[in-house]
């Protein structure tokens, strides 16, 4: 059982009361350093690719922002996998100097890409720590995720994190989060009721605004230095924290 009782000082969030018996987790940017790994898998493109000379941070935050929503929109139900990840390398593309990809083009690109994304999975330092705490309090936790459940079942596997139950994928009912239905599931499957739990996610909005709107306590993990654009403060009603470390802070 965790009390929430405050927010860690200085990180600012609204103190929330209450009790919270179940931990759902975000996986990407959350528990595994996905942005490290962009990172890497786009190093490797850039410099097969792109324009020489091509700064690695823009790069980066181009692909992290997706500014034309291509993931969002895979979200929602509205593009496959594959179609809102061509859109982002097109869009990578354009914005850079490479060339414009046909589907033949692209999938050697993807291949590649792909490749050297899996090669930077690592998970981060405080993950296995929180899950160590939550074990040794008896407090149920698993995954929700906005990708598909096996791929991330193989991502936790491959950075030592197999221990966190993949819950919910956006596989599960075809759109991903905000929508409650997979927040809600996440606490089904928990057996727990949603306003006991809470739910850990690098995204203010779909993450922890949405999972505040399905009636959980919603976490935003705001990492310093890795935000996304347009991130700029927790949703009303919601709880910021710096590290994973923070969550058990809160654990009285």
């Amino acid at each position: 059982m965790i009390d929430v009782i405050e927010v860690k000082p200085g990180v600012g969030a609204p103190t929330m009361g209450g009790v919270i018996n179940a931990v759902l987790l975000d996986i990407d940017d959350t528990l595994v350093d996905t942005r490290g790994a962009f990172r890497h898998a786009l190093m490797e493109v850039a410099a097969e690719y792109l324009d020489a000379g091509a700064d690695p941070e823009l790069v980066l935050a181009h692909w992290r922002d997706d500014r034309g929503g291509w993931y969002r929109a895979h979200t929602r139900g509205e593009l496959t996998h594959r179609e809102q990840r061509m859109r982002r390398a097109n869009d990578l593309h354009a914005a850079f100097g490479g060339p414009s990809m046909d589907d033949a083009a692209y999938d050697v690109w993807d291949e590649g890409f792909e490749r050297h994304f899996r090669a930077g999975w690592l998970a981060f330092d405080d993950a296995a720590e929180l899950l160590d705490e939550l074990d040794a309090r008896g407090v149920p936790y698993g995954a929700v995720s906005n990708a598909d459940s096996a791929y991330q079942v193989l991502k936790l596997s491959s950075v030592g994190l197999q221990r966190v139950p993949m819950l919910v994928g956006v596989d599960t009912f075809g759109v991903g989060k905000p929508d409650p239905r997979v927040f809600l599931e996440g606490c089904r499957l928990l057996a727990v009721e949603p306003g006991v739990t809470a739910y850990v996610g690098d995204e203010p909005d779909i993450d922890a605004g949405g999972a505040r709107d399905a009636g959980l306590t919603g976490v935003w993990l705001d990492r310093p230095g890795t935000r996304r654009a347009g991130h700029h403060e927790a949703a009303e009603g919601t709880l910021r924290i710096e590290s994973l470390a923070d969550l058990t802070a809160l654990m009285g």
